[in-house]
């Protein structure tokens, strides 16, 4: 009898000094948890795939004079569209080996809502063309012809893609007709734009003319919804950059976007869509793919597969050009 009584008071006094501790050490985590959770989101803030700085800083013009994010977006991918000297979207884009320009874009708004359009020749601002199907259309992707007819029917004017400075390249990369991207360069071939306004709300765009010298009629995954471009206004939004034909494997931005409802960071997030990446390509990582995400609370993150690749943001905590982690050291 003695003995259990022992036993019992020991296990009472035992469970007292356990629970005393762990009452002690909840009280002492408690403020940092507080301060987690307390911590006030960034908002306007704007980013984008590589270090378009122009277009980061059409997008905050628009958020920072209280527009939405769904302009800010077009409006800022329209900026790169438009510069002849940006061989990888819009007019001046690279050719496929036929010596068409061909553009591929999509837009996602709060709401969920999204259009776009691939295989799109001879209209200089694709973006503005998917944002059209999206809000005039009860479709989500137009293509080719059928895209570029609808173009006109809303206004936009017919347009030479192809510059002089792209035709010439084009013209001496038919002497060997190699295709064998450039890591950084040719693979540096997409504008993906995410934004959140005054109000919290989180859209994102996508442009892009393609791999140089591709096959015509390729489509990577720059036009595709879950795979370019993905945006949920609950949790967070992503896009990418890179072979798109990987990207579209798995799903890329739809999955960072679902790492992220499931509790993972904006970072975390991207570098698990990397990895999922490589683990189709053990063999084979000689190319470049490139995510970057962004959470509700305005935090963002980024990796790819090579060394490299950039993002630019900016809010109100500045203009700054990030260096993304990537799982190839350099």
């Amino acid at each position: 009898m003695k003995r259990r009584k022992f036993l019992k008071n020991s296990t009472l006094s035992t469970a007292g000094i356990l629970s005393a501790t762990l009452l002690t050490s909840c009280k002492e985590q408690e403020p940092l948890k507080k301060s987690t959770i307390n911590t006030p989101p960034i908002k306007p803030i704007a980013i984008c795939t590589w270090n378009f700085l122009n277009a980061t800083a059409k997008a905050w013009e628009v958020l920072n004079a209280g527009g939405n994010s769904l302009d800010a977006v077009q409006q800022g991918v329209m900026v790169e569209e438009a510069d002849t000297t940006n061989q990888t979207v819009g007019v001046g884009g690279r050719p496929d080996r036929d010596g068409n320009v061909t553009l591929d874009s999509c837009i996602m708004d709060k709401n969920g809502n999204c259009g776009s359009v691939v295989y799109l020749q001879n209209i200089a601002s694709p973006v503005s063309v998917a944002r059209k199907v999206m809000e005039d259309t009860p479709h989500v992707i137009l293509a080719g012809k059928g895209a570029e007819q609808f173009a006109y029917e809303k206004g936009f004017k017919k347009t030479n893609l192809l510059t002089e400075q792209s035709k010439k390249e084009w013209l001496e990369w038919k002497k060997t007709s190699e295709y064998k991207p450039i890591i950084n360069i040719e693979n540096h071939d997409t504008i993906g734009m995410l934004a959140i306004d005054k109000n919290g709300d989180i859209s994102g765009a996508c442009t892009t003319s393609g791999m140089a010298y591709k096959i015509g009629g390729r489509v990577g995954d720059s036009p595709i919804i879950g795979a370019g471009l993905f945006v949920d206004n609950e949790i967070g939004a992503a896009t990418a950059t890179g072979v798109g034909e990987e990207v579209v494997r798995t799903v890329g931005s739809f999955l960072i976007v679902e790492l992220i409802r499931q509790g993972k960071t904006p970072q975390e997030a991207c570098e698990e869509g990397v990895k999922r990446i490589i683990a189709k390509n053990k063999d084979n990582t000689d190319f470049q793919i490139g995510f970057i995400a962004i959470n509700k609370k305005g935090e963002t993150g980024s990796y790819c597969i090579q060394p490299g690749f950039t993002y630019r943001s900016y809010s109100k905590e500045g203009h700054i050009n990030i260096p993304s982690k990537s799982y190839i050291k350099s």
